[in-house]
Order: structure tokens, then sequence, then C-alpha cells
């Protein structure tokens, strides 16, 4: 008879936002009228920018011709495409950064859960928490931890808390970790990391021989010059980190879906036997192996943000989003809650009022506001008290949701 992963038992009921859907969904069956507004997962709602629909559009012509159609495009991406990524995100901003290090995918989130295909089941692992929870059960499906405690804290995983006692910003470990992950505007917290803060870690990486996993989904969403972009800014990351990135905040390409991953040639690990290999192969072999490329059409919309009409285009989406990042932060502040992030982030971290917990709050602007966010405790037990709220959406409904959520608790 055949066998499953076990590993997947372990997990908890549900992944955080189907469960959130589920709470959701609930709500609206037995309340058919009521007006949602839906300021949970960090979905885009504005339309991909003009550039990248022009450049797409052309490329679905260039299908329709024998003379320009593409079949099977080279698995790490269009030269053309990482071409533009490399000059314009990273070599523009002083990081050595060259294209065949570049690896175009389908999302970040898809690549920060593959990555673990090529490293072994024996290392110490460090998240923060809160923490995106793709990184913890993606290492739980793995195989890499034990059992959830109560809190729901995995057996295995070093849990590296981040609250507003220490102003979002996670302690070096007093043990040593192997793999540490890192998310950079944060997600959920919306915290930035300084030049800093960053140099400890890569020191720290560097020193016991460690990997970072750089989530920079959102950097795009940095406003504060001194704040860096990406962790190849500082000195030494080359030697200890894989940075993930992606046009879905940026240039609204969640439903598109183009991303990529940045593995530097000179980035070793230890095998078995006590040799160093270069994981570069190793993420080439498991691409070229597991993965058939982006489409080339999807791939021709990404290169047009890099375009001057392009760049123009998702820096006005971008400060869309922060626009109603600051109207979120200014409404909730006015109304006696405590915020964080939402300057340098599409996110806002909320202190659950009157010492609710986060699933309370949840259910309390659900059932009380029709307005939909996200439990803090859902991405981790330092997150029980915190509340996360997107800016991800139309102006309208931001001003609404907080005119509604503004109305019940100020008075």
């Amino acid at each position: 008879m055949a066998t499953i992963n076990d590993n997947f038992l372990k997990l908890k009921a549900g992944y955080l936002f189907p469960e959130i859907a589920r709470r959701v969904n609930a709500f609206a069956e037995a309340n058919p009228d009521a007006s949602m507004i839906k300021l949970g997962i960090g979905d885009v709602t504005e339309p991909l920018p003009q550039a990248c629909r022009t450049a797409m559009i052309k490329a679905v012509e260039e299908m329709g011709d024998r003379a320009t159609f593409k079949g099977y495009g080279p698995e790490q991406g269009y030269a053309w495409l990482r071409d533009k990524i490399a000059k314009y995100d990273f070599q523009a901003r002083g990081c050595e950064v060259d294209a065949s290090e570049i690896f175009i995918s389908d999302g970040s989130k898809c690549d920060t859960g593959n990555i673990l295909d090529i490293f072994g089941d024996d290392n110490t692992i460090a998240v923060t928490d809160p923490v995106y929870p793709v990184y913890v059960d993606t290492n739980v499906m793995a195989g890499h931890t034990g059992d959830a405690n109560d809190k729901g804290e995995f057996e295995g995983l070093v849990y590296l808390p981040i609250t507003a006692d220490n102003n979002f910003t996670a302690e070096i470990p007093s043990k040593k970790v192997d793999l540490i992950y890192l998310c950079f505007p944060n997600n959920p917290t919306g915290a930035v990391a300084t030049k800093e803060h960053l140099k400890a870690w890569v020191d720290y990486a560097k020193a016991d021989g460690s990997i970072i996993f750089f989530d920079a989904a959102y950097e795009a969403f940095i406003t504060d010059a001194e704040i860096p972009h990406s962790i190849y800014e500082i000195e030494g990351a080359r030697d200890c980190a894989i940075e993930f990135r992606s046009f879905s905040k940026n240039a609204g390409f969640t439903g598109t879906r183009c991303a990529f991953t940045v593995v530097p040639k000179n980035l070793t690990a230890k095998a078995a036997n006590g040799s160093d290999v270069e994981l570069w192969k190793l993420w080439n072999r498991r691409q070229s192996t597991k993965f058939n490329g982006v489409s080339y059409i999807v791939q021709r919309g990404a290169e047009a943000v890099y375009s001057e009409e392009g760049q123009a285009q998702t820096k006005a989406l971008v400060n869309f989003y922060l626009e109603n990042a600051k109207i979120i932060c200014e409404k909730l502040t006015a109304a006696g809650l405590a915020v964080y992030g939402g300057v340098n982030a599409p996110y806002v971290w909320v202190k659950t009022p009157n010492g609710l917990s986060s699933w309370d709050f949840f259910d309390k602007l659900l059932h009380t506001c029709n307005v939909v966010g996200t439990p803090g405790s859902g991405f981790g037990a330092a997150g029980e008290g915190y509340f996360r709220i997107s800016a991800f959406n139309s102006r309208e409904n931001v001003e609404e949701a907080m005119q509604r959520i503004t109305t019940r608790f100020s008075s």
C-alpha cells in the first residue's frame, strides 16, 4: 500500500490564509448582505502597469508567428531579463551581482521553499517570530522539525522573537545555527533592517559558516535612503547569503507570476565528506530538473518594468499602496491604537486593544466592522496580541475600512 509523507501531519490544522478564508466564508454565508473589505492577504488590486501590458501583448503576437514563436525557454530565465535585473536592481546600488547568478522563477514563495532541496536534513534552522508561515511549513514538510507545542512552535527550529520590546529586530542567536531566514522589509511587521543590523548578521553567518536566506520581496517600498534594498549592499554577504526577489508587489504580478533568486557563484556549503560545494551548481541542477521556466510572455512583461515608462509606472503603483499604508497608520493612531510599520513597507502591524487575542480581534473586526485582516498569532507565538493590516486594496476600500474601524474603536 502506498504511504504518505507523515511530516505533513505535523502541520497545524490549516495554512493561515485558508483558515482566514474559512472564517470569512462562514460569516458571508450567515450575513449575505454584509459589505466586506479584505485587508488580510497581501494580494494587489491595481492593474498591471501599461508598459508591462503592452510588452506582454506584443509577446503574445510574437507567439502567433512561426518566425518569432518561442517554445521551451532557458530554465534559468532569458538573458535579456537577467541582464536588466543585474544592472538596475543590483549593480546600480553597488552590488556585485552578475546576470549569470540570477534565476528567474514563478514566485519567491516557491523559491524560499524549494531552496531546501539543495540543503541537508541536519541543519539547524532559525526563523524570526512572527514569521512568514511558508518558511516554517516548508521545513516541516521536509522533515526538518519535530512536532509543534501548544504555542505552535516546532521542535527543532530556533525562534527569534521580534516585538516592540526589541524594535522588531531579531537578536543574533547565542547558539550556532546553519540556515537563517530574514525578511526585510518584514512581512508581517513592516519593520526594516539597517545596514548595521544586516552587517551583524553577515558577520555572524561568515564566522559560523551559516547561510542567510534573505527575502527582499518588498524592497521597492523602502523610502528611507539609509535602509539597504539588498543584503548584497553589505560587505561579505556574497559569501553567506541567497536573496529572493519578486515582481508581485512592485509591478502587481501576483496573478502573472514572476520572481527571481540570486545565488552567488562563490557561495559554498559542506558536503558529507567535508568538501566545499558550490550552491549555484546545485540550484542550477535543481531548477533544470524540476522547473521549466517562466513563460516568455510573462518575462517580456517583467523586462518592461526596467523601461523608462515601466520605472515611472511601477513607482506610481508602489506610491499608491504606500499612501494607503499612511492612511491606515494615521487613522488607527488617531483612534488610539498602537501601530508599527507602514512606512517602508505595505503592511501595518497593530497592537490589539484591550488585551484581545489576535483571533478575537480578527473576529471582532469581521463581525462589527466587516473588515478582514490577519491575526498576528498566525505568524508565530510572538505575534500573539498583534494584527496585520495590508495596504493592498483600492483607496476607496481603505478609507471606508478605516472609517468603520475608527468609528467602532473611537466611540
